[in-house]
């Protein structure tokens, strides 16, 4: 649900990520600030992708975890490596835009044009209607002092295994039983598709990572751990063999350790080849031709279709 006004009384009220909109209708009928005061009040906006309402896609917001709006600048933080030190916690430039009245014009620099009627929606909440394509999105806004990079990061973690060509291992514990996966040497986790794929290598110290033979292939997943919000699971499902079961730590943005429960082994993997994303896949009628449009972040909840009316004549 969401409220019927366009732009009126904005206070500085945040709750993190909420996603429910009340049916209050505001009888104020002149806005308290223009369009650029309201995208400028928070220095971050978090794209809350599960909200999204409508069947299409815009490419630069179904990709960013945040966007900011600085001084006709357009920011957003596409990737977890570097999430919230990169660009000083807004991300990397992605374009500019214009706002006047209620829209918001931007152009992206690698999708180009695209235009938004701007709703406000609560306190800290900005609905963005596309009528080109009937779909809205809604984002939250924050300061950088207080939104939490960490959150985003660790509910996000599986995004965030994304973000290399590969995981190189550089450490096995002398401790623990032997086991089949001693012998795997690299992990990929394929953005794309059901987000959900993984390969691994028994190569050894391969230079150039499109070299690396991946020897098998099956789905991950990424869970948590009661009582942790920083310590995760994750399941390697071999396509023809049985699962790994690790429990999954970030030392820092470009290594992971993975604890194999059932042999008590620890592993450690390094990121090679880092992606930097600037765009999501595939949209009608542009470009797709790198492999730097293979990840989008991927809406959980079930799509519904938007009842917002296209007022554009």
């Amino acid at each position: 649900m969401r409220t019927a006004k366009l732009l009126l009384g904005f206070a500085f009220i945040a709750t993190f990520f909420t996603s429910c909109y009340t049916e209050e209708v505001y009888v104020n009928e002149q806005p308290v600030m223009s369009i650029n005061e309201l995208l400028n009040a928070y220095e971050l906006w978090y794209v809350d992708i599960n909200a999204t309402q409508g069947y299409g896609e815009t490419p630069f917001l179904q990709m960013a975890f945040t966007v900011s709006f600085i001084n006709g600048h357009l920011y957003a933080n596409n990737n977890l490596v570097g999430f919230g030190s990169q660009g000083n916690g807004y991300g990397v430039h992605i374009g500019s835009y214009d706002a006047y009245g209620a829209i918001l014009d931007t152009d992206h620099v690698i999708d180009g044009y695209d235009s938004f009627d701007v709703y406000q929606v609560d306190y800290n909440t900005i609905e963005l209607f596309n009528p080109y394509n009937n779909t809205s999105y809604f984002l939250h806004g924050y300061q950088k002092s207080t939104f939490d990079y960490n959150f985003v990061f660790y509910d996000n973690i599986h995004y965030f295994l994304q973000e290399y060509d590969a995981w190189e291992k550089t450490y096995t514990s002398h401790h623990g039983a032997l086991n089949d996966f001693d012998s795997e040497n690299y992990l990929q986790f394929l953005a794309g598709g059901n987000d959900d794929t993984f390969r691994s290598s028994q190569d050894f110290n391969v230079y150039n990572t499109n070299a690396i033979y991946w020897d098998f292939i099956g789905d991950y997943s990424v869970g948590n751990i009661s009582g942790s919000s920083y310590l995760k699971t994750l399941t390697l499902d071999y396509d023809y063999f049985d699962n790994e079961f690790f429990e999954l730590t970030v030392i820092n943005d470009s290594t992971i350790e993975l604890y194999h429960a059932s042999s008590g082994t620890t592993y450690r993997f390094k990121g090679r080849g880092y992606i930097a994303y600037y765009r999501s896949s595939d949209a009608d009628g542009k470009s797709a031709n790198t492999e730097l449009d293979r990840k989008k972040r991927k809406q959980q909840t079930a799509k519904v279709e938007n009842t917002r009316t296209n007022t554009r004549s």
